[in-house]
């Protein structure tokens, strides 16, 4: 809508009191406490918890491959028509933000489908990526569309970890026909990143920092990192590649008032004052139940019959990384929800006090 509010750059943010946007303010403290009451059970030290997780495993040598930071505390904001409603804890913050980092490299790929990069999402990625990752009479049947619903069961090696490397259970399950099974992993995510470098031909960073971040007005200090290995040479330039998410460190590193503009886009369907940025038909599609997990589309989680977070509508959708961190979006009552490492099994509950904020 042409009177939708959106922020200025950097701290150019409104705020209205909750009265102002039809909340009440001591539900809405309610959820604040609620959050800074259940914070994660992370240890501060990332660069620990990884080596704690992975140490000890078969299938991973536990070896630490990208940068990692000590954590702060819980923290977050909630937007109400695009405005800052509440704010708690340190929201300018640069932190890890794990997983979340996969809505961002999803963006990346949509950002090339609207550019005619990628021709369709039902696509070989071998007509794109000749590097030999995909030319094995099973590797070749990897589309777009497997890796972004992470269905795409590739079967080999990347940056020294096997595709098992990051199985929780640590075995080693040989992989079954693409587009049949789902299965979160950070080896095949960070193909996935990997494919797209090579189908954009510069770093996704710079792609993302241009089309997307400086748009909508993010701060300079978000960074997106790769690994200490995985640098390639993309016509005669030493490129790095990111990681999608921070299992072996690396990742978006961002705050959360950066988190909060990124999720406003989405919730404004890709627009950003009188740019379309992202098109609504990409953001459509990437936020639709897959068929194979219906609670996951395109590396964003979603919400169908509320099987995620039965307090929040159908519609709803969000970014999620360990630790409790989220960025959820709720077209419906106009709102984005921001939270840093608070513990994920409780998410529900602050969304549950937000939405019962509104009159």
């Amino acid at each position: 809508m042409s009177d939708d509010y959106y922020p200025g750059p950097w701290d150019e943010w409104k705020r209205k009191e909750p009265k102002d946007v039809g909340m009440d303010a001591g539900l809405l403290g309610e959820a604040v406490a609620f959050s800074n009451e259940h914070e994660t059970s992370f240890p501060r030290d990332q660069a620990l918890r990884l080596a704690t997780v992975m140490g000890g495993k078969k299938c991973d040598d536990g070896e630490i491959l990208g940068p990692t930071r000590l954590r702060g505390g819980p923290n977050g904001l909630v937007l109400r028509h695009g405005y800052v409603v509440a704010e708690w804890g340190e929201t300018r913050r640069v932190d890890m933000t794990y997983s979340a980092t996969k809505s961002y490299l999803s963006t990346c790929a949509g950002l090339a489908l609207d550019r005619g990069l990628i021709r369709g999402v039902h696509d070989p990625v071998k007509e794109y990526v000749t590097d030999g990752k995909f030319d094995s009479p099973h590797n070749s049947l990897v589309t777009w569309h497997h890796l972004l619903q992470q269905t795409n069961e590739w079967d080999g090696t990347l940056w020294g970890k096997h595709y098992s490397a990051w199985n929780p259970d640590d075995v080693v399950r040989e992989p079954v026909e693409p587009g049949t099974y789902f299965e979160y992993n950070d080896v095949r995510v960070n193909l996935t990143a990997l494919s797209l470098l090579n189908v954009w031909r510069r770093p996704l960073p710079q792609v993302l920092k241009e089309f997307v971040m400086d748009p909508i007005g993010a701060s300079n200090t978000w960074r997106w990192h790769g690994y200490r290995n995985s640098w390639v040479d993309i016509d005669g330039l030493k490129m790095q590649s990111v990681s999608g998410g921070g299992h072996w460190g690396g990742g978006m590193h961002i705050s959360s008032r950066d988190h909060a503009r990124f999720g406003l886009l989405f919730l404004r369907r890709g627009r950003w004052g009188d740019r379309q940025l992202v098109s609504e038909g990409w953001i459509d599609t990437a936020t639709t139940p897959g068929n194979v997990n219906p609670v996951y589309g395109y590396m964003w989680w979603v919400n169908p019959e509320g099987k995620r977070w039965p307090s929040g509508p159908e519609t709803s959708f969000s970014a999620i990384g360990a630790g409790g961190n989220f960025i959820w979006v709720d077209r419906e009552h106009d709102l984005v929800i921001v939270t840093r490492w608070i513990d994920p099994s409780q998410f529900d509950g602050i969304v549950k006090r937000v939405l019962a904020a509104i009159k």
